[in-house]
C-alpha cells in the first residue's frame, strides 16, 4: 500500500491576524471571514477528492474551529480527530499580544525579521504570571511544568513537532488514505522543515498563508513528491503568503 496524502491547513483568519498581533499561545477566535475561509477549504478538498479520513489539530480554538467548520461542510464530523499541544502555534513569549508594527519600530527591522523568520532567534520570555496561567490551563495539565515553554525559537518548535510526525502522522500515512492537519503558521513551517529538509535560508523564506490547503504526496520512504508539496489553489496561496511576509511592514 502506497502512503496516503497529507493535507496541511493553517487556520482561517483570526481576530489577532486582523489586528496584526503576535498571537502565540493566546487563544483567539476566528473572524467571520476566517469561518468562511474554512468553508472554502472544504470545497477545495471536495473538488480534488481529498476528503479526510482522520484530522489532527492543536488545542487552540482557532485551529479547532477551522477543522470543525470544514468537517461539517464535508459531512465528516464523525471521523477521528486528534488534538495535541505539539501542533500549537509558536510560543512568542514577551511578544504575545503585541502589534507587529510596534515591535518592528521598537526593535528595528533586522531583529524583528530574525524573531519572525529565523531558525534560532528568540524574543524575551513570557512573564512569570502569564506562564503560571498557562500551567493552570486544563489543556496542559498532563504536561510537566518544565515542558511548557516560556518562549520558543522555530528550532524549539521543530523539536516538539518532530515526535508527532515520527510517532503519529508518519505511521498513519502508511495506513490511511488522507490525513488532514489543521494547525498554525509556525507549527506548519516546522513540519514542512522536517518533511522537505529545508535549509535555514529556505525556512526564512517560507510563509504559510491562512486557509490555503497544501497537499503532500510521498514515495514509499515518506519523502515528499514533489518537494514542498502543492497548493490546491496556488494563485490564492501565493497572494496570501505575500500578505504574511509583509506583516508588520504596513
Amino acid at each position: 500500500m502506497h502512503p496516503g496524502s497529507l493535507i496541511l491547513v493553517r487556520h482561517g483568519q483570526s481576530t489577532a491576524n486582523v489586528e496584526g498581533r503576535f498571537t502565540g499561545w493566546a487563544d483567539v477566535p476566528l473572524t467571520a471571514q476566517g469561518e468562511q475561509e474554512a468553508v472554502e477549504v472544504a470545497r477545495l478538498l471536495a473538488r480534488d477528492g481529498l476528503v479526510p479520513d482522520v484530522v489532527h489539530t492543536s488545542v487552540m480554538v482557532r485551529s479547532i474551529r477551522t477543522a470543525d467548520i470544514l468537517l461539517a461542510e464535508l459531512d465528516r464530523l464523525w471521523i477521528p480527530v486528534q488534538r495535541t499541544w505539539r501542533l500549537n502555534e509558536r510560543q512568542y513569549g514577551s511578544l504575545t499580544g503585541r502589534r507587529k508594527t510596534h515591535v518592528r519600530q521598537e526593535a528595528g527591522s533586522d531583529r524583528y525579521h530574525a524573531w519572525r523568520r529565523s531558525l534560532h532567534a528568540r524574543p524575551g520570555p513570557l512573564p512569570s504570571r502569564r506562564l503560571a496561567q498557562l500551567r493552570a490551563d486544563p489543556r496542559y495539565a498532563a504536561l510537566r511544568p518544565d515542558a511548557l515553554p516560556a518562549v520558543e525559537s522555530l528550532a524549539d518548535m521543530t523539536a516538539r513537532v518532530v515526535p508527532y510526525w515520527t510517532d503519529v502522522l508518519a505511521p498513519q500515512l502508511r495506513t490511511t488514505r488522507t490525513v488532514l492537519v489543521v494547525a498554525h503558521g509556525n507549527s506548519l513551517r516546522a513540519l514542512a522543515a522536517v518533511l522537505d529538509r529545508l535549509t535555514e535560508p529556505e525556512i526564512e523564506r517560507l510563509n504559510v498563508p491562512t486557509a490555503a490547503p497544501l497537499r503532500y504526496d510521498f514515495d514509499d520512504s515518506l519523502r515528499p513528491r514533489p518537494r514542498g508539496g502543492a497548493y490546491l489553489d496556488p494563485r490564492t496561496a501565493q497572494a496570501k503568503a505575500a500578505l504574511v511576509a509583509a506583516e508588520g511592514h504596513t
